[in-house]
């Protein structure tokens, strides 16, 4: 039996126009497909990253609150992560935590409006 590839990551989001416009802006890129209830990235080929309304998801999700769900996006060295991290608090994302060094490498957390954390990191090892 062939795994299916993870290619499709889904939040639930309470306004997807305003989460297209808050992800078009950090990702520096417009949605493929925007609706009232949705919107689409594909981010590269093979991933894509949905926004669905939490108060329209089919079958309705419990809990569909952020914070439970992590985007890691890895950047080059340390250097990009503390420049990711100045530029988004700039922003005036909410930092959850500041840039330091973990057991995987150093990193820093932050939350887009509804409350999805968004880690920024590189590998050191």
């Amino acid at each position: 039996m062939t795994m299916p590839d993870l290619s499709y990551v889904l939040l639930y989001v309470d306004n997807p126009a305003a989460s297209a416009a808050f992800y078009g802006d950090l990702l520096g890129q417009q949605p493929v497909e925007l609706s009232p209830t949705f919107a689409l990235f594909v981010i590269k080929p093979g991933l894509k990253l949905g926004l669905w309304s939490r108060h329209t998801v089919e079958p309705a999700a419990a809990g569909a609150r952020g914070g439970a769900v992590e985007l890691a996006l890895t950047v080059e060295d340390r250097a990009a992560v503390d420049a990711t991290y100045a530029e988004w608090k700039k922003r005036g994302l909410p930092i959850l935590q500041e840039p330091e060094l973990m057991d995987f490498g150093y990193t820093f957390t932050a939350a887009d409006p509804d409350g999805h954390r968004l880690r920024v990191f590189v590998l050191i090892g």
